[in-house]
């Protein structure tokens, strides 16, 4: 990876570590949970490529950028305002924003929330939903009752940090790997109690998929391990301090050029519908699903992500 090469700034009275890759119009790359600048290490190249200055940071919380101690410092708000920031930080008047997971989100609500930084924005796996008619932690509540779900299970603070990071390791195997913790329709997910962990009960395969290599998961290790898992979970802690922050979420239509790519076996599908967004995001150039891909469709399967946003970036005005 010599062309990608790597950097800090200064953002949002933070330091965020860039890689980076090309000159051009700029694309920043919003990775999720838990993952880090790496995830786009197949996207950075083609956009290079292509013409384009690609940057991926660390969310803040993640690897080599900095991890602020306060739950709330991880606030959707905190969040836009890094990457707003990170524009500035390049004198870059406007962007084009794309994100992957909570990345996407970040990524939508960047668009929603400033219209005039961002020009086109594409989100992966994690449609924008606007704002929840309620609170989403009592949303959940009405949607699962007494089963158990992953995101109630990351609210209270310490809990789920122990336990993925006992075993850094294995905690990157399986959750790239195997039966997906956030699959609300997979048999051993169903079969969990409260107060069991994300990892009780799923398979972790001995041999890696195609798209993933020990060196990848030896990386996505060693920079959970330096950082911890704790800046992650607290960003699933703020949702409901995001649905109080930003009530104006509840009326902000999406109106740049717009693309959203999920793969056909994404477990986020089963609890993240699409058709709301249409109205929402008036300009969505497609609903692009991958045959075949899962949650981690952007290093899944690279060469036709790459290709899709070429194809949406080429079309956009200059």
């Amino acid at each position: 990876m010599a062309d990608i090469t790597h950097r800090t700034v200064k953002t949002n009275g933070i330091n965020l570590h860039l890689a980076e890759a090309g000159s051009g119009p700029l694309v920043l790359l919003l990775h999720g949970w838990p993952e880090s600048w790496y995830s786009w290490r197949h996207q950075l190249p083609a956009l290079a490529a292509a013409g384009y200055h690609a940057v991926a940071p660390d969310v803040r919380g993640y690897g080599q950028s900095d991890k602020p101690e306060a739950i709330e410092a991880y606030s959707m708000k905190q969040l836009v305002g890094d990457a707003v920031g990170l524009l500035d930080a390049l004198g870059e008047r406007t962007a084009i924003v794309i994100g992957h997971d909570w990345g996407s989100a970040i990524a939508w609500n960047c668009a929603a929330l400033h219209p005039d930084r961002f020009r086109a924005v594409v989100g992966m796996s994690v449609p924008h939903l606007g704002r929840a008619p309620m609170p989403p932690m009592q949303l959940f509540q009405r949607m699962f009752g007494e089963k158990w779900f992953y995101i109630l299970y990351f609210q209270e603070p310490g809990v789920a940090e122990a336990e993925f990071e006992a075993d850094v390791p294995r905690t990157v195997r399986a959750i790239l790997t195997g039966t997906p913790g956030f699959d609300v329709t997979n048999p051993a997910v169903l079969a969990k109690k409260k107060g069991e962990g994300f990892l009780a009960r799923l398979d972790v395969p001995e041999t890696l998929p195609g798209w993933l290599t020990e060196a990848d998961v030896a990386y996505f290790a060693k920079e959970l391990a330096g950082s911890g898992f704790r800046g992650g979970l607290n960003r699933y802690r703020n949702m409901d301090r995001d649905w109080h922050e930003l009530p104006e979420l509840a009326t902000a239509v999406i109106s740049q050029p717009a693309l959203y790519i999920v793969g056909e076996k994404d477990p986020v599908r089963a609890f993240s519908p699409v058709d709301p967004m249409k109205a929402l995001v008036p300009n969505l150039a497609d609903i692009h699903v991958i045959p075949g891909a899962g949650h981690w469709v952007q290093q899944e399967h690279a060469a036709e992500v790459n290709a899709a946003l070429l194809a949406f970036l080429k079309k956009l005005p200059a």
